[in-house]
């Protein structure tokens, strides 16, 4: 085993390799030592790994990881084909996992596979080893590989402790995650019972073990509908953090969250609100979050939204400008995160009718992104193509129609003519130019271009198509294409009727 000391001082060579003169599990007298020793020096490597990369150093993490790949594999292709292998080309994936580089996990991972497929279920460290891969395939959407190295290692588990022991938990729920992930919901679902059902035996009913798979089985039940039965959950788990910590925790207010989720998903929109104003300042309050935590912002963002949805558009800038000042405060007034903040506070003023502040916004958000990005990246589209709707508002449409070409042009360029962007932008466009009283001939054509982006992307009877025929008959009717018309306003009405008939249902 190399570590960063012998990589330091000769390079990648496996001369000069740390390496055991014997095997590390074969000591007769006393094997659970030779384990036990083997174990620490994988920890060792993996917490040096981990130092490098905190500290910014991933190149070193990467050449250090190199170093054991090399002699781990040169021990494979020589016929190795033990546990130390496998625990050290396992360590070595969890390290290129931690950098990021899912290419280099998934090629280590199939080795791994190779080596393990003989190895004896009773064998040390096997267990370790097959949860790793589990989730490091879980990780990389590999969904059936994961659930074979989970099922593996279950089994292995079962035979050793028994099949109500609290050992098998943490791989039960990787199965879980897992089986919810591909839409196995009622297998999914057992597991996660079966899980909440050795933790209430082995734990007792209060456990705060119990939290992970009734957030789990919460979770999959409201993907399906299930409110009913997620809210059980949720409100368990609320129940367990107050007995546990009291109502002033963090962890309180998070619980909160997630009831405050389920109520917005089953329409009480307003008990939802009440719940994630009382968990956000609970959070606050306890210092259990940074105040510029991912976690915090989307929740402010997310109660912001459902305070727009309700009418109480003042309430929810107030929570928008608060994302703001920290992103500002944390981060420097320019940085790019502050940008989404932008957009989001100018659409709440479009949507109040205070076109002025939108616009003051959203010029910010362009001069931001056009410090960090090239001005022909798609990423400045999406605020130039609100500026120009907003200066519409304004009745300013030339300076509207510049914004609206350019956003046209950057977007055809990086999406391709017949992308669903493009389709976005030519509607702009064509709102535009159709007050600027621009040739009917020219307006037809981009309302056709329109028309067939939404057929291939919403379908030939959609809602969206529905609107863009009523705009082409309406222009064919001006440019006196009278059979053309006769088509467009058979199919119109066709599609018009379907539309009525679903109200009236």
């Amino acid at each position: 085993m190399v570590f960063q000391e012998d990589v330091a001082s000769s390079g990648s060579s496996n001369e000069s390799a740390f390496l055991r003169s014997r095997p590390l599990l074969d000591d007769p007298s006393n094997p659970s030592n030779g384990v036990n020793d083997f174990a620490r020096q994988l920890q060792e490597l993996f917490d040096e790994v981990k130092a490098m990369i905190l500290m910014g150093n991933s190149s070193d993490a990467m050449d250090l990881l190199q170093a054991n790949y090399e002699i781990v594999k040169e021990l494979i292709d020589a016929g190795a084909r033990g546990i130390e292998e496998a625990a050290m080309l396992d360590i070595i994936a969890l390290g290129y996992m931690a950098i990021g580089d899912l290419g280099t996990v998934g090629s280590i991972l199939n080795l791994l596979n190779m080596v393990i497929k003989n190895l004896k279920d009773d064998g040390p460290l096997l267990d370790s080893v097959l949860m790793h891969m589990g989730s490091m395939y879980s990780a990389l959407g590999k969904f059936e590989k994961s659930m074979i190295a989970y099922q593996r290692v279950i089994s292995v588990l079962e035979s050793k402790y028994g099949e109500s022991s609290i050992f098998i938990v943490p791989p039960l729920l990787g199965m879980g995650k897992v089986l919810g992930s591909i839409g196995r919901v009622n297998k999914a679902t057992e597991v996660y019972q079966r899980v909440i059902i050795i933790l209430e035996s082995g734990r007792g009913a209060e456990s705060k073990e119990l939290v992970v798979p009734l957030f789990g089985l919460g979770n999959l039940l409201m993907k399906e509908g299930r409110t009913t039965d997620a809210e059980i959950h949720f409100i368990r788990i609320l129940n367990i953090y107050r007995k546990l910590y009291g109502e002033n925790d963090g962890r309180y207010g998070m619980a909160l969250c997630s009831v405050a989720n389920l109520k917005c998903s089953t329409g009480n929109v307003e008990e939802a609100i009440d719940l994630y104003r009382k968990a956000l300042e609970v959070i606050k309050d306890s210092n259990y979050m940074a105040k510029d935590d991912t976690v915090m912002e989307k929740m402010r963002i997310d109660l912001a939204e459902l305070l727009h949805v309700v009418g109480r558009g003042k309430e929810g800038r107030e929570l928008l400008e608060e994302c703001l000042l920290i992103t500002e405060e944390y981060k420097g007034k320019e940085h790019p995160s502050s940008v989404a903040h932008l957009l989001n506070l100018a659409t709440s003023y479009s949507q109040s009718k205070n076109f002025v502040e939108a616009e003051r916004l959203l010029r910010i958000s362009l001069e931001i992104m056009m410090k960090t990005v090239s001005p022909e990246d798609q990423s400045v589209t999406f605020p130039m193509l609100q500026l120009a709707m907003t200066l519409y508002n304004l009745n300013r449409d030339e300076e509207a129609e510049q914004l609206a070409v350019e956003v046209l042009r950057i977007r055809e360029k990086a999406f391709g003519k017949d992308s669903l962007p493009v389709g976005e932008a030519l509607d702009c466009l064509v709102s535009i130019q159709t007050r600027l009283e621009r040739a009917d001939t020219e307006l037809l054509e981009l309302l056709k271009r329109v028309l067939k982006i939404q057929e291939k992307e919403f379908g030939y009877e959609s809602e969206e198509v529905l609107q863009t025929l009523k705009k082409i008959v309406f222009y064919l009717a001006k440019v006196g294409r009278k059979d053309e018309k006769f088509s467009m306003q058979k199919r119109l009405s066709v599609l018009r009727t379907k539309y009525k008939q679903m109200v009236r249902y």
